[in-house]
């Protein structure tokens, strides 16, 4: 009677064994390169008042 118990249990953790997953982590076999080639423009363009772009015409040493 004992065996009728026991046999289930080992064939439950034979099949639960046989599930386990496997990882593996290598090393790629080409070297990793990154392209650093980057090229940044930018524009500014400064909205004023007509007030203050006289005031810029006329006192252009302010900056």
């Amino acid at each position: 009677m004992k065996t009728l118990i026991a046999v289930p249990g080992v064939l439950l953790a034979m099949l639960l064994s046989g599930c386990t997953p496997r990882i593996e982590v290598a090393a790629p076999k080409e070297p990793i390169t990154i392209n650093m080639n980057v090229k940044i423009e930018h524009e500014i363009h400064i909205k004023v008042d007509k007030d203050v772009e006289t005031l810029l015409k006329s006192r252009s040493d302010l900056f």
